[in-house]
């Protein structure tokens, strides 16, 4: 059974990890809604993504461990404190903007629980060192220690969200789903207050952007404890008006009274620039950085310990940060961001020389996206790249112009944040949501450089739209399915990506394959085959849609790709 359909009710290891990829997926789902409500501390629109590239980081390291312990003969796993200090130190390293500084700062304060109680007498009790009671306490803790590393705490934001939380559990005495459904329920609550608290919410409608990314991940923790759906979708805007009256939202989205940042008190002359960097530096140094930080800017949030440091500061002199880290310590993955330059990039983009960036799973289609003149980035199976490995490709394209293919659904929030982030960069980025490399392919086939780049997107995504997409797979062991059960061995048939046929022999549940999506109509059957699947049997499905399907075409391709043995496109 898949660790995405147990039903635990205790925090143990693989519900951390299950956590995780939940939490992932909920903030790719509601990445650009939380970016279009983020109006503070700077109205940057980039608090969802922020928050997603810190957790995609703290994933990766949770699969670290996980991946570490399989190699050890006979191992149980990993022990739930491993894993919440390895999401934590993932979270610290890659911790993007003010919001993803402070998750990084909460999850450490949740892993610091588990630390400190993992060695006390009694502990080794299953039922005590899964409790909810621990799990209440880490919250706590977590809402503690996001205080600590901001240096003014200000009300109506993630921190008010957490304390809420943490309160709400404080003392109780019942089984971690309990505890997280309570935590969920007044992280929502207070969510819902934060216009009533922070000015800048009220005014321009809408709920506070970092609280509305923590209840995420909090929904994400109720989900994985075997709690089902976290409750009805956040209601983004501020459900909640103050009798003084706010602005009422208009149709096209938030009000700009402070697009610079002024009503916060972050004016662009003087404080323009974000600084973020990781820093390794003793606690006594942390403790005179944050004296000299503070004095610089403002938005100041120094979140870790044992000596490895996530800094995040809005400045206007981004090389005195620098310098006042050095001097602590030693700075690196340094990262400056300078406002106003964001906002006009987000104004008007320039045109400029355009790239198509293709992402496919062998080097076979890799060669054919080249041949198309489109730049391609090779995934190897289950090595899926992350948003940073997606925006470094972006960036090494040197164009500002980009359109993205992903090529596979489970891409689609790492892309979109990739995406995101060049944007604020300068680069124009037009993200099409191919699901599939033969969409790709269908897409690359009408690409024109030398159109408008809004008209070779619409191109691009009608021609991908238009495309229907299959793989063929062998089933590694018996499970259900949308079709059936299968077997270890049979051959699966997935249409747009749902289990449809069922065989034992490749080239026939090829062909049913193709029959049911011919049924349809189509013109055109793409064939992309694996190094290891014989040339006969494209072969004998051209001929088989010769003869069974008047005036559709076949062309073939060695893909290289090595998990999937056959991908079918029909356009």
């Amino acid at each position: 059974m898949s660790r995405r359909t147990q039903v635990p009710h205790t925090l143990d290891a693989v519900t951390v990890r299950t956590w995780c990829e939940t939490a992932l997926e909920a903030l790719g789902r509601s990445r650009e809604g939380i970016d279009a409500i983020n109006v503070y501390p700077v109205a940057d629109g980039d608090t969802g993504t922020n928050l997603y590239c810190t957790l995609e980081s703290a994933a990766r390291a949770v699969e670290a461990v996980f991946a570490a312990r399989a190699t050890l003969p006979n191992d149980q796993g990993p022990a739930t404190v491993d894993v919440l200090q390895a999401m934590a130190h993932g979270a610290l390293i890659g911790a993007r903007g003010n919001s993803g500084t402070i998750l990084a700062q909460l999850l450490r304060g949740m892993s610091e629980v588990f630390a400190e109680e993992e060695g006390r007498p009694g502990t080794a009790d299953p039922a005590r060192d899964l409790s909810g009671t621990r799990l209440g306490r880490a919250l706590g803790r977590a809402a503690e220690s996001a205080r600590q590393a901001v240096a003014h705490p200000v009300e109506g934001t993630v921190l008010s969200v957490a304390s809420a939380a943490g309160e709400a559990v404080r003392g109780l005495e019942d089984d971690a789903l309990a505890v997280a459904r309570e935590a969920h329920q007044a992280a929502r609550e207070a969510l819902e207050s934060t216009p009533l608290q922070l000015d800048v919410l009220s005014r321009n409608g809408v709920v506070d952007a970092g609280g509305c990314g923590l209840v995420t991940v909090l929904g994400a923790l109720v989900q994985a404890l075997g709690g089902g759906s976290a409750g009805a979708p956040l209601e983004l805007r501020a459900p909640r008006v103050p009798e003084t009256g706010a602005a009422a939202l208009p149709a096209g989205g938030l009000e700009e009274p402070c697009p610079d940042g002024a009503a916060t008190g972050d004016d662009p002359a003087t404080l323009g620039y974000e600084v973020v960097y990781l820093l390794e530096a003793a606690d006594e140094a942390v403790r005179t950085l944050r004296r000299r930080l503070d004095g610089l800017g403002d938005s100041l949030v120094v979140s870790g310990g044992d000596g490895l440091w996530s800094v995040h500061v809005h400045v206007s002199d981004a090389g005195a940060a620098v310098e006042a880290g050095i001097a602590a310590g030693r700075p690196y993955r340094i990262r400056i961001t300078h406002f106003g330059a964001q906002q006009e990039v987000r104004k008007s983009p320039p045109p400029a020389q355009r790239v198509v960036l293709a992402v496919v799973p062998g080097d076979g289609l890799a060669a054919l996206c080249r041949e198309a003149g489109a730049t391609a980035l090779t995934a190897p199976p289950g090595e899926p790249p992350g948003s940073g490995e997606l925006l470094a490709a972006i960036r090494s394209a040197h164009a500002q112009e980009v359109v993205l293919l992903p090529n596979d659904a489970e891409l689609a929030n790492a892309a979109g944040a990739a995406a995101e982030q060049a944007r604020v960069e300068g680069v124009r980025v037009a993200l099409i949501p191919t699901r599939s490399a033969v969409q790709g392919l269908a897409a690359l086939a009408v690409h024109e450089p030398g159109r408008r780049f809004d008209e070779d997107v619409v191109s691009m995504t009608s021609a991908a739209g238009a495309t229907r997409h299959a793989e063929l797979v062998v089933a590694e062991h018996r499970s259900w399915t949308t079709a059936g059960i299968c077997q270890a061995g049979d051959v699966l048939g997935l249409i747009d990506g749902d289990v449809a046929v069922i065989g034992e022999d490749l080239a026939a549940t090829a062909r049913t394959v193709v029959d049911r999506m011919l049924a349809s109509g189509g013109e055109l059957v793409t064939l992309v085959l694996a190094d290891s699947v014989p040339h006969s049997l494209a072969e004998r499905l051209e001929t088989w849609v010769r003869k069974h399907h008047l005036a559709v075409d076949t062309v073939v391709y060695r893909g290289g790709q090595q998990s999937v043995p056959l991908i079918i496109g029909v356009e």
